[in-house]
């Protein structure tokens, strides 16, 4: 039994790491956000649109620098050079923040609830990223 746990985790390795990552990932981001909000704005519950916009942009950028480390070490266990990897880390990350607001807009617009919305959406993202970070950002070079 234990064997066979260990040949699935090594045939899954890649895609549980980044699951692990991807919680982890969220968890610093939620922390720095909700730190921002203590530091900030003095806990507030009900933030205005810019203490919002405040606090959603240290929660995505907190995730994206974070995620590219992690992503990097554990999850792709990359080498090359990071000036080459970070730009379009970044740029995939941007483009899955994008396609989050469209299927979010998209769904709710169909009136599908918010929660429901959310999770399908958390969802595409995560399989996007894992995709783009596989095949865009994070890409082994083949052995000539």
């Amino acid at each position: 039994m234990i064997e066979k746990c260990k040949a699935l985790y090594k045939q899954y390795e890649e895609i549980i790491v980044y699951l692990i990552v991807g919680f982890l990932t969220t968890v610093v981001s939620w922390a720095a956000k909700f730190i921002a909000n203590a530091l900030l704005f003095h806990n507030t519950m009900y933030p205005t649109p810019f203490e919002n916009t405040v606090l959603s942009t240290v929660n995505w950028v907190t995730g994206v620098i974070f995620a590219f480390f992690t992503n990097r070490r554990f999850v792709f266990k990359s080498r090359e050079p990071m000036r080459k990897e970070a730009p379009k880390f970044v740029l995939s990350r941007v483009a899955t923040w994008i396609l989050d607001i469209v299927v979010m807009h998209l769904l709710t617009a169909a009136g599908i609830n918010l929660v429901a919305a959310s999770v399908i959406s958390a969802v595409l993202v995560v399989i996007a990223n894992y995709v783009f970070s596989k095949l865009f950002v994070f890409r082994k070079k083949r052995p000539d």
